[in-house]
């Protein structure tokens, strides 16, 4: 496959700054070069970007006693607890009883604060509104965005809660959806539309729109936590239904509700769509909604779309095990413009369209139709700038300097991870546990803070099993003084969250799949001012390639992972500090604020290009039905392979249907009708299938014969064509013929075609290209012939005869057509369409043609007409 992306959409930061690209000032001026461009061109640009995403960036709630009359249940306060910090200094002044009995440590740490500020919302109003929190690359990336563009946030508004709002409640209630009615949901989006966050607003900021939409309750939790958590977040994780449930999921259990909300999210986004608009689609929860949305309309047809997976893709074969596969596929092939976290997922992505759905690879892209998608890559950054901001609050240095001192004289290794089976939590403590085992001088040397946050769903065997590791690596490994692994699982205040990141001698972030991990980075941003200690990172990340310098490990490895760790504690000073100007660098270079520009950038670069993909709208019927009723000489021009008959890997298979056989007898016998069927079949095989239709003509060979209608006769419009390049090109097929299983070649009159349609997709395609590329060096210049790439094959015929020419002497032999219809399907029908679009401009109704080449070839020179 061809998955050589163009240079241009290079995004490579890890070497020296020597482009515009590298800084975020030189990405927005590329983008303001782009839109001057297509500006200058004509073409319409709004100055606006859609980003559609799963939820609000916003928690919705309800207060209490609202007058719809709703109450809500009286939650007690939280029993306040200490944070992370307080908990540690206590532990140190406590002596542990029996240190074999030590189990995983599972004290509250301090929940984060819910909100930066409290919530919104008028006396009047009653609806509170607080910052969600969550997804703080992404909603980062989008705010920067609104110091250059206007910026609009469509997103389902989650849960609406009842009471205060803000993560920080306690016992929350929701409100079911069907009890609001239309003057809520009114107000309610009136409400979230003048919301303002204060990290909304900066220096040369526009304020953000958010849009909401609302779900019924079944679609909303049938659509996330039933076929995005429990169908497609393990699949694209590498991770099958029966790996992680004690049942297999039912796939169709949810898929309607998938669907349902994707059209509800392309429904809203259509209302609130202008032409010129860019649009935005992120991640696995609205896959379908690129191709919903621009079956809409024409308008929402010709919309530029881009669509970011921020998780990882598996490879085919993982995928095609998924049912809904090709939906799937299809739904991602509406964008213009698809892009993931790195090179190799761009790779898993296009090698399924190749193999589960058949569609072809070119450059950069997938051809659909005639449609191409382009896929490119691009990791997400941090707020680099904000994280160094953060790390300098009143809170953080206290906790530091207790830290320090209750580790005086230990190395502190920290793992902060969601509870999730793919985060490799297991794995991480077991090679610790091997640490511990095969490097003796560490115990009672090193510790590890391992905080777990809690995932959506409860997973009791994961963490029934993290305890009991927990409990085992103490008991074996503890003493009365000392815990080597101390686990939190609870979410923790940013205060101690970035303590533990300055403290640390090392990070150990061991994930078995990943998109995006924001904790790497934020804690190559907090070691730059305290110990520049290493960081080490799964390989199967998909920040991993841009994180070069980070010590990169198998989480599967363990002896490796163990023999790792001590590597970076022993870790020299001068090598500590070389790695972490490296990684510091790339960390703030590559920004969430970077990312979006770029993404910006990449999805201007497909606007106006050749092939760009679109939702092809169906032809107005009434329009066409009234255009063939008035006209009293009508040409109707139809290709057979994906035409009249379908595509089948037998070429010899494809016979016309009995209803086609009626269809074309009838249109035939009108008087005002002449039909032709040209086709790349040869001669004998339109004499057998269709050769009792006496009325209709064929051109058979793309061109090369032709038998006129009401005649029985054949022309061969090469006879007088130089035929000898016909064995050179025989035995190069057959040589890769013999090397491609499942290929063959179908030998013409006049032209010879090779194809492997029933040969593996890949490497089918990858030897026509070898195969084209020897053609075209080798026995293009020297003979007077052309190759044509087909669906699946590989054609060679004699020059100026095609589709296209065969067209145009028909056109020439009947001017009077008043109403002229072509039907086809893939590239070599693109002659026929280039041939009339030429001769036809928009708007025009009539044209003046000179003889055609194939009208010279049958007729002769002298004898050809003049211009008609």
């Amino acid at each position: 496959m061809d998955h050589n992306y163009p240079s241009e959409y290079s995004t490579d930061v890890q070497g020296e700054v020597t482009s515009q690209e590298s800084t975020l000032a030189g990405v927005r001026a590329i983008v303001s070069k782009l839109e001057a461009d297509l500006h200058s061109k004509g073409i319409t640009l709004s100055g606006r970007i859609i980003h559609v995403t799963h939820y609000l960036p916003i928690i919705t709630a309800l207060k209490q006693n609202s007058d719809n009359g709703f109450v809500a249940p009286i939650s007690p306060p939280k029993t306040p607890v200490a944070d992370i910090v307080t908990l540690e200094a206590e532990r140190a002044h406590h002596a542990v009883t029996t240190a074999s009995s030590t189990e995983s440590v599972q004290t509250p740490l301090s929940p984060t604060a819910g909100t930066d500020c409290p919530p919104e919302g008028s006396s009047s109003s009653k609806w509170l509104l607080s910052p969600r929190r969550g997804h703080t690359a992404m909603i980062s990336g989008i705010r920067s965005l609104s110091s250059t563009h206007e910026q609009i946030l469509l997103a389902w508004t989650g849960d609406i809660e009842t009471g205060h709002g803000g993560s920080s409640q306690t016992h929350k209630s929701s409100v079911p959806a069907a009890t609001l009615t239309d003057e809520d949901k009114i107000t309610l989006e009136a409400e979230i539309s003048n919301y303002t966050s204060p990290l909304d607003l900066g220096e040369g900021k526009k304020k953000v729109n958010y849009v909401p939409v609302f779900l019924d309750d079944k679609v909303a939790h049938g659509h996330y936590e039933g076929y995005c958590k429990t169908i497609l977040w393990p699949l694209f994780h590498y991770l099958l239904w029966e790996d992680i449930a004690t049942e297999v999921p039912s796939e169709s259990k949810h898929w309607n509700a998938y669907v349902q909300a994707n059209e509800a999210y392309a429904q809203k986004l259509a209302e609130i769509y202008r032409p010129g608009d860019l649009i935005w689609v992120h991640d696995y929860h609205l896959l379908l909604l690129p191709r919903i949305f621009k079956s809409i309309s024409k308008a929402t047809a010709d919309a530029y779309v881009g669509l970011f997976i921020h998780t990882p893709f598996p490879s085919s074969e993982i995928f095609r095990c998924l049912p809904r596969r090709k939906e799937i596929l299809d739904g991602m092939l509406g964008a213009n413009l698809v892009v993931f976290q790195k090179f190799s997922y761009g790779r898993h992505f296009g090698s399924s369209c190749v193999r589960v759905c058949g569609y072809e690879s070119v450059h950069g892209g997938i051809d659909v139709a005639g449609q191409i998608t382009r896929i490119l890559h691009c990791s997400v950054g941090v707020d680099a700038d904000r994280i160094s901001q953060d790390i300098l609050r009143p809170g953080v240095a206290p906790k530091l300097a207790t830290l320090r001192s209750l580790y005086e004289g230990k190395k502190i290794i920290i793992a902060r991870d969601k509870l999730d089976v793919v985060k490799g939590i297991v794995q991480k403590l077991k090679a610790f546990e091997k640490l511990l085992k095969d490097y003796p001088q560490w115990r009672g040397k090193v510790a590890m803070i391992q905080v777990t946050s809690p995932s959506l769903t409860d997973a009791p065997k994961l963490e029934r099993q993290v305890s009991e590791l927990v409990a085992h690596i103490n008991g074996e490994f503890g003493s009365l003084d000392f815990i080597p692994v101390h686990h939190y699982h609870q979410t923790i205040k940013k205060d101690d969250f970035y303590a533990l990141l300055s403290v640390a001698d090392l990070a150990l972030i061991t994930p078995l799949r990943d998109g995006m991990n924001t904790t790497s980075m934020e804690y190559v941003i907090c070691q730059q001012q305290t110990n520049k200690a290493p960081l080490i990172l799964s390989e199967f990340m998909g920040i991993s390639h841009t994180m070069a310098e980070a010590l990169q490990i198998n989480p599967w490895d363990l002896g490796g992972v163990a023999s790792m760790i001590n590597r970076a504690l022993l870790m020299p000073e001068e090598e500590r500090a070389s790695r972490q100007a490296a990684l510091y660098k790339v960390v703030t270079t590559h920004t969430s604020h970077t990312w979006a520009a770029i993404l910006v950038r990449m999805l201007l670069s497909q606007i106006g290009t050749e092939n760009m993909a679109h939702h092809t709208p169906y032809m107005d019927q009434s329009s066409l039905e009234k255009s063939y009723a008035t006209a009293s000489r009508r040409l109707l021009l139809f290709d057979y392979d994906g035409t009249l008959t379908p595509i089948v890997k037998v070429p010899s298979m494809a016979v016309p249907s009995e209803a086609t056989l009626q269809a074309l007898e009838k249109l035939s016998e009108d008087p005002r009708n002449l039909v032709y069927i040209i086709s790349g079949r040869d001669s004998g095989f339109l004499e057998h299938h269709l050769g009792h239709l006496k009325n209709i003509g064929f051109s058979a060979e793309h061109g090369c014969f032709l038998r006129e209608p009401g005649s029985t006769t054949w022309k061969n419009l090469t006879e007088t064509l130089d035929m000898s390049w016909m064995p050179e090109v025989e035995e190069l097929f057959e040589y890769y013929t013999e090397r491609t299983t499942g290929s063959f070649i179908e030998m013409k009159k006049s032209s010879i075609t090779w194809h492997y349609r029933a040969a593996d997709p890949e490497w089918g395609l990858f030897q026509c290209k070898q195969c084209l590329d020897l053609l075209e060096n080798n026995l293009v210049p020297k003979r007077p012939i052309e190759v044509l790439i087909g669906k699946k094959n590989l054609e060679v015929r004699p020059m100026a005869i095609n589709k296209g020419e065969i067209v145009k002497r028909i056109l020439y032999n009947n001017p009077k057509a008043e109403f002229v219809f072509c039907a086809g399907d893939d590239k070599t029908d693109e002659d026929m369409f280039r041939a009339l679009c030429t001769l036809f401009t928009i708007g025009s109704t009539s044209a003046t043609m000179e003889p055609p080449a194939s009208a010279k070839l049958i007729d002769g020179e002298e004898n050809a007409k003049d211009p008609v």
